[in-house]
């Protein structure tokens, strides 16, 4: 189905395929001459700043049901790409990854969450649910010109900053893994866990709402009867920059005692590893040391409590 945007016979076309098969089609049909559109709240204000020309034909995803709904299947959650940002905010399944469901609810403001989606927010390549998404170990499941390829969060960032990352691939789903040490059997019995679940998350912008982040940390791990760290994720992005998993400062703290005392060298390491960059609002190294102390002050809190 095809109708004009803005009146009869007015550019750009907006198509509304309703299924996978019918997106593939348009897109194998339309060559490289469209834009895919999730809530559009992103386009718009590039449009609206002149940042990009309005295309000739938009491919809306509003339609496809398997991108709009969240569900779970084994021993995962899948998060359909279209899902809309207030759906995750609050959506029950949800409360079972808290770190994903604290950075939803942080973003923008709550009219852009309740246009914007989680999708959008993904393929921006700078959204502030990436740090949360990397540090659960989540996987991509995207459309692709061969047909659907699944991906981790990490091995795609990546394939932003080397440059083989395809613009023509659709982000179908996001694909999460349910936290073994959940309080709950699957018979809904409560029980005391094996192991003590650490996790949060953490925004600094310039205002409180509906800017764009200077920071965004998340950690998740895992610590024994022992009291010793058998998991720990830990990542920092924010503003343009790209998210990032901060791999050798996890490896410090792997395996060792989990203390408060940890927390100034968390900062420490974190500050030196993070590969971030400096503009108008902060420089690098402000962005460094401030990713570096919010995730120390984050884990001296969690410990404590």
């Amino acid at each position: 189905m095809v109708t004009p945007a803005y009146g009869s016979g007015a550019l750009p076309s907006v198509w509304q395929p309703e299924s996978l098969q019918e997106l593939q089609t348009l897109r194998s049909e339309l060559k490289g001459i469209y834009c895919l559109t999730a809530g559009g709240t992103l386009l718009r204000t590039q449009w609206e700043g002149g940042l990009v020309p309005a295309p000739e034909h938009m491919i809306s995803l509003a339609r496809i049901p398997e991108m709009s709904r969240i569900s779970h299947r084994g021993d995962e959650i899948i998060i359909g790409a279209m899902t809309r940002l207030k759906e995750c905010a609050t959506q029950t399944l949800l409360h079972q990854l808290p770190i994903l469901h604290e950075a939803v609810n942080v973003i923008a403001a709550p009219s852009i969450r309740n246009v914007a989606t989680i999708g959008g927010n993904i393929v921006s390549g700078v959204g502030d649910t990436l740090p949360a998404l990397l540090v659960y170990d989540a996987e991509l499941h995207w459309l692709t010109d061969s047909g659907i390829e699944i991906r981790s969060v990490s091995s795609w960032l990546q394939g932003g900053r080397d440059g083989s990352r395809n613009p023509r691939d659709v982000l179908i789903s996001i694909h999460l893994p349910m936290r073994s040490s959940s309080m709950f059997d699957v018979d809904g019995e409560q029980h005391r866990p094996a192991t003590r679940e650490v996790s949060f998350y953490r925004k600094l912008g310039r205002r409180e709402t509906f800017s764009a982040s200077l920071v965004t940390v998340a950690l998740y791990g895992e610590i024994d009867s022992d009291h010793r760290w058998t998991k720990i994720a830990i990542a920092a992005g924010g503003g343009s920059g790209m998210a990032m998993r901060l791999l050798e400062t996890e490896r410090q703290l792997l395996g060792s005692e989990a203390s408060v005392m940890q927390a100034a060298t968390l900062a420490a390491g974190v500050a030196d590893e993070f590969t971030t960059y400096g503009d108008a609002f902060a420089t690098e190294d402000y962005r460094k040391q401030t990713a570096g102390n919010i995730l120390g002050a984050g884990l001296w809190e969690a410990l404590l409590e």
